[in-house]
Parts: C-alpha cells; structure tokens; sequence
C-alpha cells in the first residue's frame, strides 16, 4: 500500500427539506385545518479515527464526499426523513486543518474519536407548525436550511513511541528491521527510505513502536533532499533515536547537522528526550570506535552508547534504555509465553 500522509478533501452536508404547506381535506370534516408536515434534517459529515489505517492513501481516489438532503414535509402531519450522515475514516494521529493548512480543526489522536466537520441543515417548519388561535389556517412553510461545503486538509502524523533520526544511510533502516518485524528497504546508497515505516518492537516482555523517517542531510528544513516533511511523524514521539554513522570521518559535525535541522523545524522537538547511539561498530577497531566515541560525546555533551544493527552488538541495551525513556502508560506489556493459552 502506498504511503500518504496529506489529502485534500471537499466536504458538503446535506440541506435541510422544506416544510409542507397542506391542509386537511376528509369527507364530512368541515374544518380540516393545516397538516403539512416538517422537513428531514440535512445529513452531517463526520471524521473518526479508526484502527487498522496508517495512510491516507484512500483520499487519493476520492477528494469529494457530500452527505444526503433532507427530504421535504408531506401532508397529514408527514415528516420528511433525515439525510444519511457520511463518515470519513482517518487513521489514529490525522489532523484536520482548514483550506489553509494551518488552522487545525480536530487532532484524533486517540481510537473512535469523531469531530463534525459539515453539520447538515435543518429542516424547514411545515404549515402544521404555524397554527395558533388567531392564524388557523396559515399558508406558509419554511424552506430547508443549505448544506455547508468546505474545503479540508488531512495530515497525518504517526503516533510511535520511538522516533529514529540520522543521516542518509545512518543505519535507521538496518536497526528497525533487526528489531521488529517491519521489512524496510536496505542498500548502500542515499535516501533508501522514501517514506516512514513503523514497527513493533520487544524487549523483556514490553512492546513499544518504533518510527523510522526518511534521512535528513543539511537545508532541509529549506527543502534539500526529500525535506523535513517527515519530521512531523515524530513530533508525537516520547523519545528520539538519534544514530550516527560511526563509520564516518565527521561524527561530530553528523550530529550537529541533524540537532541543527530539528532547531530550524522548530516546535518542541529538539528539547524532546533524545539518545544518542553510535552506529555500525561492527566495522570498527578498540581505537577507532573509542576515538569516534569520544568526538561524538564531546559533541553532544553527553554519553553515547555504541551498537550494530548489523551484529546485534549493544541492540538490547539500546533498547532498554529506550523503553527506560518511554512513559509507562504508552508501553504493552505481554504475559510471558508459559502464561499465553495456546490457540490453533
């Protein structure tokens, strides 16, 4: 399935019906009165967030979603029916921003959360409504009230406990694909990953996601390379995964390109929790990964740790030191596999 995380959509309810003018007409009733009826209100449309979506890929090949009119009024006191309400289903982490795509209207950020984006019209009063004592027979009814159109933005931003930072070729991918179940795509060449990849991954009975993004490379945050469009995929992030490539000959000047472009996206991401890892020891030497280690602590004022995604070296450490960074709340705890019922 492709990956889309922006859609425009065009969004209209529907109208309300219009009131019935009518009056009662029965043999040997000399009197009948009014007895138009009301009109059915305009159908509303809706947004929820629902699981099993982690794209917007479905908003590419329908833009336009106009919910049911209302139906108008009969006589002998008939109601038109209601218009059918339409819902739009989104994937958990979608914003809803107004045409000009700043103005943010709902956040779902949780399971079933729904927000009204189009309330339908309301019916019109049938002439029945008109009655009183002075006016008993009164020849006026309301029309519907119109349907609203307006036109929206979708942005989704993956909700992950883990958000994986580096350069082109960092070793994101490698790592994500070590730990979970996620199948990214790896090589030897720059900007591998053209789009976010999420996976699940587990250490001593805990389970916690993991967001992989597209490398950064400097001026992104002015649009060079693939942009740090992607950034906002970690912004709801608990902790940052920061690997830098302990193969190369800047380790200090890698790391501050990336805390640069998380500075210029601006936002609270750069003061996010944040670990530091020193990637690909496995193709270092006792010296040379002491001697990168050193440059990259000095750098970012603070210890560093080493693994390989590649060897597994330090991998479990990484990874319990993430998940001591993670609020207790976002982890999932599974019952150890003697306690797990067998199923077929």
């Amino acid at each position: 399935m492709k990956f889309l995380d922006l859609a425009r959509v065009d969004v209209r309810s529907g109208a309300g019906g219009a009131g019935c003018v009518s009056f009662r007409r029965e043999k040997f009733v000399e009197y009948g009165g009014p007895d138009g009826g009301d009109g059915g209100h305009g159908g509303s449309v809706w947004a929820e967030a629902v699981d099993g979506l982690n794209t917007l890929i479905d908003f590419r090949y329908q833009q336009h979603f106009f919910a049911e009119n209302g139906r108008s009024g009969a006589g002998r006191q008939r109601s038109g029916r209601n218009g059918v309400d339409i819902v739009l289903r989104v994937p958990v982490g979608t914003e809803i921003l107004e045409e000009d795509q700043e103005t943010v209207i709902a956040d779902l950020t949780e399971l079933g959360q729904r927000v009204e984006l189009a309330r339908g019209g309301n019916g019109g009063f049938g002439n029945l409504h008109f009655k009183t004592a002075t006016n008993q027979a009164p020849r006026r009814a309301n029309p519907g009230q119109p349907g609203v159109e307006r036109i929206l933005w979708l942005r989704l931003k993956l909700i992950a406990d883990v958000g994986l930072l580096g350069l082109p070729n960092a070793g994101k991918s490698t790592f994500l694909a070590a730990t979970s179940n996620a199948r990214p795509k790896i090589a030897d060449y720059p900007f591998t990953t053209l789009h976010p990849n999420l996976g699940v991954v587990g250490i001593d009975n805990t389970e916690f996601v993991v967001a992989d993004i597209p490398g950064l490379i400097e001026g992104a945050h002015e649009g060079r390379g693939i942009g740090d469009r992607f950034l906002g995929h970690v912004e709801r992030c608990a902790v940052l995964l920061h690997l830098v490539d302990g193969t190369s000959a800047t380790v200090a000047q890698d790391y501050h390109t990336i805390i640069n472009e998380l500075e210029a996206y601006g936002g609270d991401l750069a003061d996010k929790p944040r670990l530091t890892v020193l990637n690909k020891i496995d193709a270092l030497d006792e010296d040379e990964r002491a001697q990168a280690r050193d440059a990259l602590e000095q750098a970012c004022g603070g210890p560093v740790m080493m693994m390989s995604g590649v060897s597994r070296e330090g991998v479990d450490s990484v990874l319990r030191a993430l998940r001591e960074r993670i609020d207790a709340d976002r982890l999932r705890y599974r019952a150890p596999a003697e306690e797990r019922s067998w199923q077929p």
